[in-house]
């Protein structure tokens, strides 16, 4: 049974109320105008046809197949025992009939229903004509001649019949699939809201991890230089004054870096909402050798070599590498220990830009991945490409990102 609201079952008992009112008036103004003469029944047992035919239709919508039975038996009862009442049989028996098709969730059951009233209501039509054909010919219409007022009666009655349970039948399906459809729609439309809340927070969601990538690299970079900076710089103020000051004079220009470089990520976040889109930093491959100048001054001598012949490279997998070789040099100078030296490499070919850090240093047996590392991977996916993470067994790291570009155009 579909869930009925208290509107629906408000209207269900208004019509049966209604119907009540229509069949007793129906019934009291056809007893008096003698509608079966002599044969007519009499007025208690058409009060009685009253409420039965009333009654049940404000259970219609629960039971709607049991309503139609009870219904079209009585329409048949009354009809037969000459009941003086034929239009509100007439609309109580058209409601039921439509109900079941439009209501009843057991379709197969709903088909079956109609089908058996309708076949037990021509039935009983085709005995009722059968009957008065064989009667005497006394009285009623002529039956003489091939298309006699007789026959034109008969087919009118079937005419009507037809039309009578056809358009029940009809309105009663159509009204079924349109509240299907309905269904339907409501189900999906639920569906997508759904989905565009699930989406709206994944898209949250990916947006801070983009932020807390960018916040990571950035701070934990500088910040891990400014302190090997600064400790360097503590160490040998008092026997070299010259050299601490061009120590703090690198803190004092990482700072500046790293305050830039916040500066150009909170005015990405603030523009507009494609500014997910773009790069968010203007760091790129042509900042790699300051990079490892930067590295080399903190106390990380560092190689950087460029293989083959530099070409384009989209802007946002220019920064996720610089990143990457960013990562992988704060992690040598922070988890390397003393006397570790890296190289950086960084290399054209014709479907990809790859790029490799490898350093020297402490023996790692077991890595825990951090931060750093789970932001290594995610901005190589980003990209659209791969990055492996490998302890070296002569001790020390080994970082190998590699990007596709696209088979590039021979100048």
């Amino acid at each position: 049974m579909l869930p009925l609201s208290p509107a629906q079952q408000r209207g269900d008992i208004l019509l049966a109320a209604t119907m009540l009112v229509g069949a007793l008036v129906s019934a009291t103004l056809s007893s008096v105008a003698g509608i079966y003469g002599g044969e007519q029944a009499g007025m208690p047992l058409a009060v009685a046809y009253a409420f039965v035919l009333a009654v049940p239709l404000a259970f219609r919508r629960r039971w709607p197949a049991t309503v139609a039975v009870v219904v079209s038996i009585a329409y048949f009862v009354a009809v037969t025992l000459h009941v003086p009442e034929l239009y509100a049989g007439n609309i109580a028996m058209f409601i039921a009939f439509y109900t079941v098709g439009a209501w009843s969730t057991h379709r197969r059951r709903a088909r079956w229903t109609r089908v058996g009233i309708i076949v037990g209501m021509f039935a009983w039509l085709l005995i009722a004509m059968f009957v008065d054909a064989t009667q005497p010919t006394e009285g009623g219409l002529s039956r003489a001649g091939a298309f006699s007022p007789y026959v034109a009666y008969t087919l009118l009655m079937l005419l009507v019949n037809v039309l009578y349970f056809g358009g029940a039948y009809y309105f009663g399906e159509r009204t079924w699939t349109a509240a299907e459809q309905r269904r339907a729609l409501e189900e999906r439309t639920a569906e997508l809201e759904r989905e565009r809340e699930i989406t709206a927070a994944q898209a949250v969601t990916l947006e801070r991890v983009r932020i807390a990538r960018e916040l990571h690299d950035v701070v934990a970079h500088h910040v891990s230089l400014m302190g090997v900076q600064a400790g360097v710089a503590r160490t040998i103020m008092a026997k070299d004054p010259e050299a601490a000051g061009a120590t703090l004079a690198q803190i004092e220009s990482s700072a500046r870096s790293a305050l830039a470089e916040l500066r150009h990520l909170l005015e990405t976040l603030r523009t507009s909402p494609d500014a997910a889109d773009t790069a968010p930093t203007t760091v790129g491959l042509d900042g790699l050798a300051a990079l490892v100048q930067d590295a080399a001054s903190a106390g990380l001598p560092t190689l950087f070599r460029v293989i083959g012949t530099p070409y384009p490279v989209p802007e946002t997998a220019q920064v996720n590498l610089f990143r990457i070789a960013q990562e992988a040099l704060t992690n040598a100078r922070r988890h390397g220990g003393p006397g570790a030296t890296a190289d950086v490499r960084l290399r054209y070919v014709d479907e990809a830009v790859e790029l490799e850090v490898a350093n020297t240093g402490r023996l790692v047996r077991d890595p825990k991945p951090g931060m750093g590392h789970v932001g290594m991977r995610e901005r190589a996916a980003a990209s659209g490409g791969t990055v492996e993470l490998l302890p070296l067994s002569s001790g020390g790291f080994l970082v190998r990102a590699r990007v596709p570009v696209g088979v590039r155009a021979e100048a």
